[in-house]
């Protein structure tokens, strides 16, 4: 292995350890999410300006891993049963309304040309990926107020993948549109071949191998991760849509076991993951920030806000609406916040914006940087609301109130 990309996993790693003890001294002051500090060492140390580390193939492989198994968990999180009914509905009205108004911001900004698509469907990214640790964290994902940041996630992920598969893959839509039908036949298959296997034969295999150096369960969610990816990858759909749907495939499939055992299982395949290779991916993701390019146009660093209030208006603006009648405002902010926070798909986009030729490199710089504000700044202020919320008495609410109609829609929803 070359010397620099050993220096560059040293590195990587020491900032993954330290980033724990960083976020832990600055509590006293301000709660910081650790994504936050591992982007922000990540630039530090990589090469716009310590450079330290550096990024090669054998970074990019181990950090495209931590990816997949960032949407791999996203995908798990889907829970369809705490989702549904009004949830989901106003998500996906909340997608779709931030679709046309991020196709007509792009197009405000490029004209009509396919920078403008590149631009559109940035906008309309909602980052769950990066938010599942900062609400686990937080303990929110198993409110109602979780379940809503649940279902606009999981419509903030797969509708740009999606729309990436259509619009930005090179292909006609319309072959692209038959080889995701094949990808969705393909899935379905091994649904139902895994939910055919004997449950009580599933369950006995999970339960006495999870003390064991056999970890079945483990070893099965990886095969699906590799398995959903390698079909993605010669349908020649993003890799990410492939990551994200085996998560949800792992959750139908290990569902027929026991709610103890598949607790234990979630907990194992997180400890890998956010353990190793997602604060990897982070950390990288800093390093691979182009704070140059950034820096050398006067006009990007203008974009930066720009794109911010973007991102505010067609993710968190139609949400403010839908949500008007069973939230209350302050709640209704804190959503439109979470909701508004993008990266992870943000820099996928901008790359292929790049690598076509289509998207300026300074114009996809301040896409990211404008990611990299809300992943700093959204997560902080809507938690810091939530904190505010949590801490008032029930008597505090007013009777009839909008809060006494959320508790109720809360009741509803769960």
């Amino acid at each position: 292995m070359p010397q620099q990309t050993m220096n560059t996993l040293a590195v990587v790693f020491a900032v993954a350890a330290l980033t724990p003890i960083g976020v832990d001294l600055l509590r006293r002051w301000v709660v910081v999410p650790a994504v936050v500090l591992e982007i922000l060492l990540g630039i530090v140390v990589g090469p716009q300006v310590l450079g330290l580390a550096h990024d090669d193939t054998i970074i990019t492989f181990v950090a495209d891993v931590g990816l997949a198994l960032l949407m791999f968990l996203a995908g798990y999180e889907i829970d369809f049963a705490r989702i549904r009914g009004a949830p989901m509905k106003l998500a996906g009205m909340g997608w779709l309304a931030s679709l046309v108004l991020g196709l007509a911001c792009g197009f405000l900004v490029h004209g009509f040309t396919f920078a403008s698509l590149v631009v559109g469907l940035a906008l309309t990214t909602t980052a769950l990926s990066t938010l599942l640790p900062i609400l686990r964290d937080a303990g929110l994902l198993p409110t109602a107020f979780g379940v809503r940041i649940l279902a606009i996630g999981a419509f903030g992920e797969f509708g740009p993948i999606i729309a990436i598969a259509l619009l930005l893959s090179g292909q006609a839509p319309a072959q692209t549109a038959i080889v995701l039908l094949a990808f969705a036949v393909i899935t379905i298959v091994v649904v139902v071949i895994a939910l055919r296997q004997d449950s009580g034969r599933m369950r006995k295999l999970v339960t006495t191998t999870l003390g064991t150096s056999v970890q079945y369960a483990v070893r099965i969610a990886m095969f699906i991760v590799v398995a959903m990816l390698w079909v993605a990858n010669e349908l020649r759909l993003d890799l990410l849509l492939g990551a994200f749907v085996a998560g949800i495939v792992f959750r139908l499939v290990l569902r027929r076991s026991g709610h103890d055992e598949t607790e234990l299982v979630h907990g194992k395949l997180e400890t890998i993951a956010f353990g190793v290779f997602v604060p990897f991916f982070f950390v990288v993701s800093g390093i691979r920030f182009d704070l140059r390019a950034l820096l050398a146009h006067p006009v990007s660093l203008a974009l930066v806000p720009g794109f911010v209030v973007l991102f505010l208006l067609v993710r968190g603006g139609p949400l403010l609406m839908l949500h008007r009648h069973d939230m209350p405002r302050r709640e209704r902010g804190d959503l439109a916040l979470l909701a508004s926070t993008a990266l992870p798909l943000l820099v996928v986009i901008a790359t292929i914006g790049t690598e076509t030729h289509t998207l300026p490199t300074h114009t996809a710089a301040a896409l990211v940087g404008a990611g990299l504000v809300t992943v700093l700044v959204f997560p902080l202020v809507a938690l810091r609301g939530r904190r505010a919320v949590d801490e008032l008495e029930p008597g505090d609410r007013q009777p009839g109130g909008n809060g006494a109609r959320h508790e109720r829609s809360d009741q509803r929803d769960g």
